[in-house]
């Protein structure tokens, strides 16, 4: 009989996976199963598998055991970035689908190690952009599409919050940095609103927190003279926004890029005002279903790897020019697959549970 269920096993357990994978999973039974948990503290395990019924549990020294025993088909992985193409690999050479955070990986070659790995292993690998299936984010870029604003010209965006010290995204040799953490929101937002990739960017920092720089100011810029701003900290006000502007209107999105509220739209056309809200609701549910659904009909799941590694190029540029103090050009990239509506899955918004030893960026449970 044909498998009905993805099994999955979390490898991480800390804050996104305490307060927002894990009880993704009771949103998400239709095809997908929480079937076994990796961490390497083992109060987290005695608890977190109490709390969700999961028998099977390990630290990281069993997850090679684990992914070579049968009891799991998948892997969701919400480890530190650094982490991210080793323990995917590894899921890819046991032949153990992969569902990963964002950023893919730290650098392009991972990421293309990675792709590579899955194709030849003949496994499935997706990217975790929960906002490519969120209904206010899908409707920005169906607006972009439409034309209402005409045809879209600037893009800008901020995206802010505290950071407190010791936190994994304020050392580098984790993978942190504000890019990699924040920025990534709105260089995929940029892309996608404009279903093209960057020809040029240009970046700037200030500050520093931890190992790693406080503020980035970047600028993209795409053909046919388009241009995306964006300013991103982890050591501002929590601000979570962007806006695209056309030749008729503007489209203003705030708070854009959360999980954990309503969402807003501020559509201007002609002069003419309209707003309009979108409810909380479960934004990691609809990634696990999705992905369930193209590993048991064998499809290709978007967000791929290729829309992994063209964020994270990006993101690599932006820091050679922030390094160098010169703009850095990037080579043609041809990306077909892009986020529509069809892609759009609604669950309802789950209450915030919880926690054990792991703290929110900004200090909080």
């Amino acid at each position: 009989m044909p498998r009905k269920q993805i099994r999955y096993a979390v490898v991480g357990l800390g804050h996104i996976a305490q307060v927002a994978v894990l009880p993704a999973f009771g949103n998400a039974r239709r095809n997908s199963r929480l079937a076994a948990l990796v961490s390497g503290d083992p109060v987290k395990l005695a608890e977190m598998g109490g709390k969700y019924g999961v028998e099977k549990r390990c630290s990281y020294t069993g997850y090679d055991a684990l992914l070579r025993s049968g009891e799991i088909d998948a892997v969701y992985i919400a480890l530190p970035n650094s982490l991210h193409c080793d323990y995917a690999l590894r899921a890819a050479q046991a032949g153990v689908h992969v569902l990963v955070e964002k950023p893919m990986a730290v650098t392009g070659e991972e990421c293309e190690r990675m792709a590579r790995a899955a194709r030849e292993a003949g496994i499935k690998l997706m990217v975790a952009y929960r906002l490519h299936f969120e209904r206010a984010n899908l409707e920005a870029i169906e607006v972009a599409r439409s034309g209402r604003i005409g045809e879209p010209r600037l893009f800008t965006s901020s995206f802010t919050m505290h950071v407190v010290p010791g936190n994994i995204r304020l050392q580098r040799a984790l993978g942190g940095g504000v890019l990699y953490d924040i920025g990534i929101y709105c260089i995929n937002a940029a892309r996608g609103l404009f279903r093209d990739e960057p020809q040029e960017v240009r970046a700037f920092t200030a500050g520093t927190a931890g190992e790693v720089e406080e503020s980035v100011t970047a600028v993209l810029r795409f053909s046919g003279e388009r241009l995306a701003t964006f300013t991103c900290s982890f050591g501002a006000a929590d601000v979570s926004e962007y806006r695209l502007v056309g030749g008729k209107g503007d489209l203003a999105v705030e708070p854009a890029f959360e999980y954990a509220m309503a969402l807003q739209h501020r559509l201007t056309i002609d002069g003419e005002r309209k707003e309009r809200s979108f409810a909380k609701r479960d934004q990691f549910a609809p990634e696990l279903l999705y992905f369930s659904d193209c590993v048991l009909k064998d499809q290709d799941p978007e967000p791929s790897a290729d829309e992994g590694l063209a964020d994270v190029r990006v993101i690599r540029a932006l820091y050679e020019s922030a390094r160098s103090g010169r703009p850095v050009a990037l080579a043609p990239y041809e990306k077909r697959e892009r986020p529509g509506l069809e892609q759009e899955i609604r669950r309802p918004p789950i209450d915030r549970p919880a926690t054990v030893h792991t703290q929110a960026p900004s200090g909080g449970r």
